[in-house]
């Protein structure tokens, strides 16, 4: 395979958008780039809009401007959705984002619906539920030790590299009180870009298992694969976060007929225990 070649710029900078696609003869766009922690968004909102709106609009400036680009695959996020209680949510539900990160998701989805109806661009919008894991062969995985996500955040209380997990809500109206959330392995996700890519086609899809897990169960997923008891502390709910948030995925699995190969909890966990007990001997 062709390796990648880095460009260092601004997405949000459209001039320098544009070069980039004229000088590589780029005909089709993955667009990832965003801030995404839901609870930063609330406290900095201005920070959500200018990057995430921002970087939408500096592609699709930059596609209207070298107009070769045919088809774009945009990384959206299950945050754009009402809050829709214990029920799966499908791509034609209720959509309602109470947060900076939603809305700015948001936003984005729809000026990039609007360019589609104005030109010839195809899009198709990936809704991503919580995104989980390492790779397999832990050569891939997420790098840093300030990253809010929670199976992440739990790998590094399983190798000590802080000292204990937070529990943010514990009276939720789920089973066991704390919030549920769809976890897709990283993987599962890279491989359904590559899927929409092939398949051209437009529109919204969810991306996730269809299977919620509360927090409470990822934790002890992660004792458990980890062997070690690191401490739990529970506190207040965090403004923006919603009570179970589910893929319906039946369109997903319809359209790209996607088999996802690391649905399971236990795989994602380990995987990312795995990464974390390897950037340890990176040090």
């Amino acid at each position: 395979p062709t390796k990648a070649k880095f460009i260092q710029g601004n997405v949000c900078d459209v001039d320098q958008v544009a070069k980039a696609i004229s000088e590589n003869s780029i005909e089709a766009i993955i667009h990832f780039a965003a801030f995404t922690s839901v609870a930063e968004s609330v406290q900095f909102p201005e920070k959500y809009y200018e990057n995430n709106f921002g970087s939408t609009m500096g592609v699709l400036g930059a596609i209207k401007k070298t107009n070769t680009v045919k088809n774009l695959i945009f990384s959206s996020t299950a945050a754009v959705y009402a809050d829709p209680g214990s029920t799966p949510v499908s791509e034609k539900s209720a959509v309602n984002p109470v947060t900076a990160y939603g809305k700015s998701k948001w936003m984005s989805e729809i000026a990039i619906q609007d360019y589609c109806a104005s030109s010839d661009l195809k899009a198709t919008i990936l809704r991503y539920f919580n995104v989980a894991g390492a790779s397999q062969s832990c050569q891939y995985g997420q790098i840093g030790d300030e990253h809010t996500v929670l199976v992440k955040r739990a790998a590094l209380a399983a190798v000590g590299k802080i000292p204990e997990m937070q529990i943010f809500g514990t009276d939720y109206p789920t089973p066991d009180g704390t919030a549920i959330r769809d976890y897709i392995h990283v993987e599962d996700l890279a491989e359904l870009h590559v899927m929409a890519l092939n398949n051209l086609s437009s529109g919204i899809l969810n991306c996730g298992y269809g299977r919620g897990f509360s927090v409470r169960q990822v934790l002890e997923m992660m004792k458990k694969v980890s062997g070690r008891d690191f401490k739990t502390v529970e506190k207040s709910q965090r403004p923006g976060d919603l009570a179970s948030v589910v893929a319906d995925n039946r369109e997903l699995l319809k359209i790209l007929d996607w088999k996802p190969r690391f649905n399971d909890l236990e795989k994602i966990c380990q995987s990312a225990y795995d990464w974390e007990v390897k950037e340890l001997t990176r040090k």
